[in-house]
């Protein structure tokens, strides 16, 4: 095919994802109510309790507050990026993926497709709450807000490939809304989103070594480095494997002849 029909698809797909995400202000401000309340209160209590800390990329002491921030952007992509797969399975069913999967495009493009979509809601979602933090006191460099950007499209890849993936072994709805929260939960909460890693190491080693091996503790490293204008190669070549790799499995669990597609009758 032209590569007009590529480029009409993805816009149909993209636009679809936007029009809907304009349409449902509730789904707008439930993703933004989760982080300003760890921002505004949580943050604050623990404010005294945990102090200040002094690590990379930051040059001197901060606020808890400061530090959190780009764990609550990495919390806003992941929530979305799993309630956008969680609608891929209604869609998959009933809504308009069903009849995109039966189209002459590859699978492997509409998910592709699908990702960049749910990536660039979660986007806008992650720019609103920095400009609310901004407002609140907590700024970053002003280039800052601009390396952020390939730093979220990766992590937008990489959770939602995983909500992708785990849309493919799940067939029903209520099911994927269960499994989401043993998901979510453990990525986010054994990370580096909270609390430092040398300060989980203080607390436990097991739990440092787990949230060490954690993928998203690597997208949060990489989007707070990016935020503060610093590159960590480490994190970028992490999250940009597993983002690849889960991507890759998503796929082949959406494709008909060999996927969990095939063994459902997909």
């Amino acid at each position: 095919m032209r590569p007009t029909p590529w480029l009409h698809c993805l816009r149909g797909v993209v636009g679809r994802e936007l029009l809907r995400f304009l349409h449902q202000r509730s789904r707008f401000l439930a993703a933004l109510v989760r982080p300003l309340v760890w921002l505004f209160v949580f943050a604050t209590g623990f404010r005294m309790a945990l102090g200040v800390a002094m690590t990379e990329p930051y040059q001197t002491y901060i606020l808890y507050e400061v530090y959190i921030v780009p764990g609550l952007v990495g919390m806003i992509q992941l929530f979305n990026g799993m309630q956008s797969s969680l609608s891929m399975v209604y869609d998959r069913e009933m809504g308009s993926m069903r009849v995109l999967l039966v189209s002459p495009f590859p699978r492997w493009y509409l998910l592709i497709c699908k990702l960049l979509a749910s990536t660039l809601v979660s986007m806008v979602q992650v720019y609103v709450f920095l400009a609310i933090a901004w407002a609140y006191g907590i700024q970053a460099p002003a280039l800052g807000y601009l390396f952020l950007l390939p730093a979220l499209l990766v992590t937008g890849f990489m959770v939602g490939a995983l909500g992708l993936l785990l849309s493919s072994l799940i067939r029903q709805l209520e099911n994927f809304a269960g499994v989401m929260n043993f998901v979510i939960f453990p990525m986010f909460f054994l990370s580096s989103a909270l609390y430092p890693l040398w300060r989980i190491r203080e607390g436990s080693y097991l739990v440092y070594q787990i949230a060490a091996l954690n993928p998203f503790t690597h997208a949060v490293e990489m989007i707070r480095f990016a935020l503060y204008e610093r590159f960590n190669m480490e994190a970028v070549l992490i999250s940009v494997s597993v983002a690849a790799i889960l991507l890759a499995l998503a796929i082949l669990g959406y494709n008909p002849s060999r996927g969990m597609m095939a063994r459902k009758g997909g």
